[in-house]
C-alpha cells in the first residue's frame, strides 16, 4: 500500500500542479501573441490590420472632401456663375444683341423705376403684406402647439394634429382655386352664409385679410413640429409637481411650457423676419385682379408682369435686384 498522505500534503501539491498549469498556459499564450506580431511584421504593405483601418478613414476624408466638392461645385454652378447676368441690369439689354453687345446703361432703370407713379406703392404693399402676415401668423402656431399639449388622449391628439398638417401639403394653384370658389358673389359658400352677394377678391380693402387668413389656415398646423417637439421634451414631473401644488391649467402653461419654448420662439421669430420683403410671388399673381390692385400690387408681380409679358428684360432685372439687396441685408 501506498504512504498515506495528509490533506495538507495533497493541499499543496494540487496547488503546485494547478500554478504549473496556469504558467503553461500563460506561455503559451505569450507564443501565440508573439507568433501573431511576428506575421503581421513580415505581412507586405497594404495586407496588414493598421492598413486597413488607415485604408478606411482614408476613405472617410475622402467622402468628405468628395461632399464638400459637390456643394462647392453646387454654390458654384446655381449661385456664382449665374451673377454674371446681373449686367443686364446696367444694360440697355437688346436680344439680338446679347449681353456684351447691348450698350452700357448705367443706373438708368434704377431711376426710372424709383420715379415710377407706382414704386412707393409697390414697396409700401410688399412691405404691409409681409409685416401684417408676420404679425397674425407667427402666434398662431404657438397657441396651437400648447393647446394641443394639453390633450392627454392621444389618439385624439394625433387626428387633430394630421387635420392641422394636411393643408400645407395642398399647392398654392389649389388653395388660390378653392378661394376663388368660396369667395364667389354667385354661389359662393361665404355669400351663401352671410346672406350676401358681395365680389371679395374686387375689394381691395379686403385682399390682405383674404392673404393673410389662407396662409394662417394652410400654414399653421405645420409650423407647430417644432414647438411640439420642444414641449415633448418637458418632464412629466413637473406637471404632476404643479398639479400637487394646486397649479392651474394657465399657471402650467405659463410656468413650464412657456419657459421651454422661448428660444424656439425667438430662433423662428428671427427666421421669419428675415423674410420681410420676400412675399409669395404665386398667391399674390392668382388672386390679383385690377379691382384690388391698390393692396395686390407688389413687387414681385410687378418684375414678372415687366420681364415677361412686356418683355423689359433690363428695366424688370434692376426692380428684382433691389428687391433681393433689400431682402437679403
Amino acid at each position: 500500500m501506498g504512504k498515506i498522505r495528509s490533506p495538507a500534503e495533497v493541499m499543496d501539491e494540487t496547488m503546485v500542479n494547478t500554478l504549473r498549469q496556469s504558467g503553461k498556459a500563460n506561455r503559451l499564450r505569450r507564443q501565440r501573441k508573439e507568433r501573431f506580431y511576428g506575421q503581421l511584421k513580415k505581412q507586405p504593405s497594404g495586407c496588414g490590420g493598421e492598413r486597413k483601418i488607415s485604408m478606411a478613414a482614408y476613405g472617410f476624408l475622402l467622402a468628405a472632401i468628395s461632399d464638400a466638392f459637390d456643394s462647392g461645385c453646387f454654390n458654384l454652378i446655381y449661385k456664382y456663375i449665374p451673377m454674371y447676368g446681373i449686367q443686364i441690369a446696367f444694360r440697355d439689354f437688346k436680344s439680338l444683341r446679347g449681353m456684351w453687345g447691348s450698350e452700357w446703361a448705367g443706373l438708368k432703370w434704377f431711376q426710372r423705376f424709383f420715379s415710377s407713379p407706382n414704386c412707393v406703392r409697390m414697396i409700401k404693399n410688399t412691405v404691409l403684406l409681409s409685416f401684417y402676415s408676420l404679425l397674425w401668423s407667427f402666434p398662431i402656431p404657438i397657441i396651437l402647439s400648447l393647446a394641443l399639449n394639453q390633450l392627454r388622449f392621444n389618439k385624439f391628439k394625433r387626428t387633430v394634429q394630421t387635420i392641422l398638417y394636411a393643408p400645407h401639403f395642398i399647392s398654392i394653384m389649389v388653395v388660390c382655386g378653392m378661394l376663388r370658389i368660396f369667395l364667389s358673389p354667385s354661389g359662393g359658400l361665404i355669400n351663401l352664409i352671410a346672406g350676401t352677394g358681395i365680389d371679395f377678391l374686387s375689394e381691395a380693402a379686403a385682399f390682405r385679410t383674404i392673404y393673410i387668413a389662407s396662409g394662417i389656415w394652410q400654414d399653421a398646423g405645420w409650423g407647430i413640429i417644432v414647438y411640439m417637439a420642444s414641449l415633448a421634451n418637458i418632464d412629466t414631473a413637473h406637471y404632476e409637481a404643479a398639479k400637487i401644488d394646486g397649479a392651474s391649467m394657465f399657471q402650467r402653461i405659463r410656468y413650464i411650457d412657456l419657459p421651454e419654448l422661448v428660444p424656439q420662439i425667438v430662433l423662428m421669430l428671427i427666421m421669419s423676419a428675415g423674410n420681410l420683403m420676400n412675399v409669395g410671388f404665386e398667391k399674390v399673381f392668382l388672386l390679383q385682379t385690377d379691382l384690388n390692385k391698390a393692396t395686390s400690387d407688389v413687387i414681385a408681380v410687378y418684375v414678372y408682369q415687366q420681364g415677361i409679358e412686356h418683355a423689359k428684360y433690363s428695366y424688370s432685372t434692376a426692380v428684382g435686384l433691389f428687391n433681393t439687396v433689400v431682402k437679403s441685408s
